[in-house]
């Protein structure tokens, strides 16, 4: 297992890791998400990321029991958050970033965990209601108390995350270190064109979600939704006509072509692609069993096939 420098920090996370969106709480209990965190690490994996969303706090609690009972060293793995969301109905607890809610969400967050801290704090998405000074002071905060060691954002734009970090800069607060975007073969434009001046001005780190394209890049889908998948799952009603979507599954069956030249999975070219990006300091896996984690990590395997002509063809199928 290869690992990165997350961003400009001394920080060293997998190239491959492990998240928890999706299948914790509705997929696994905590045996079975046991089992994966303990396959992905038994891999090489260090790096295990959550949100407070995910299956409404529940994720967090079935993360933190399974990591609990496998008594790792708290030094050897790192695990992130993601706040933004909020779990409770309140004008001060839903979709916001402002400092009340921050205070709050993190002290729930680490109590979920049964953790004393969390490696990485995310704000989940950008909140145009409150001000970016404001929110910036706050994670500062969160960080000098001690319950986070570096914070980032997800889904925010260039310039938010650029007018966050002149912020530190300018009051000697903690600057955001990383940012978590949407980054697989068919969706690219934010972390390739968006943030290309991030990476040297201000040494930004990506923690890439959604590798496979909520499973479209897993082939699965190329004859319909089939029983058990996430499509299925009560809330995820919104994916389907991405899914089934036939533009893009005519993608999907010229890239699977190519993975079969490679003799690999569609599932594995798409990860290896992610990885191949040399800003991406970690790209985040998902599995619903075991067998899924070990797939996923043989995409390590494929990354040296991938020549300068086979991304120019995997570029020409998505395109």
């Amino acid at each position: 297992m290869e690992h990165r420098r997350l961003g400009s920090s001394g920080l060293k996370v997998s190239v491959l890791s492990f998240g928890s969106w999706v299948s914790f709480g509705p997929q696994l209990d905590v045996g079975k998400a046991r089992d994966c965190i303990e396959a992905a690490h038994e891999a090489g994996v260090n790096f295990f990321d959550n949100a407070e969303a995910y299956a409404g706090g529940e994720s967090e609690r079935i993360m933190g029991e399974a990591i609990a009972q496998l008594g790792w060293a708290r030094e050897t793995y790192v695990v992130s958050t993601k706040v933004f969301w909020g779990l409770t109905e309140g004008v001060n607890t839903r979709n916001t970033l402002n400092r009340k809610y921050l205070m709050h969400s993190v002290d729930g967050s680490l109590q979920r965990f049964g953790l004393d801290f969390v490696d990485l704090l995310f704000c989940h998405r950008p909140d145009p209601e409150t001000p970016i000074e404001e929110t910036v002071w706050a994670m500062s905060d969160i960080i000098d108390q001690g319950k986070a060691l570096y914070w980032g954002t997800s889904e925010w734009s260039a310039d938010e995350i650029r007018t966050a970090w002149a912020i530190a800069d300018k009051y000697h607060l903690r600057k955001p270190v990383m940012e978590q975007p949407q980054y697989n073969i068919l969706e690219r434009k934010r972390v390739e064109r968006e943030y290309a001046r991030l990476y040297e001005d201000i040494g930004l780190g990506l923690t890439t979600w959604s590798p496979l394209a909520s499973g479209l890049l897993s082939g699965k889908y190329l004859n319909g939704i089939p029983e058990g998948s996430r499509a299925t799952l009560p809330g995820y009603g919104w994916l389907r006509d991405m899914l089934i979507d036939e533009g893009r599954n005519a993608k999907v069956k010229a890239l699977a072509q190519i993975a079969e030249e490679l003799d690999c999975t569609l599932s594995q070219l798409s990860l290896a692609w992610c990885a191949k990006n040399p800003h991406v300091s970690t790209v985040i896996t998902g599995a619903s069993c075991v067998e899924q984690v070990q797939e996923n990590m043989a995409a390590l395997e494929v990354m040296p096939q991938l020549s300068d002509d086979v991304m120019a063809r995997i570029k020409q199928a998505a395109r």
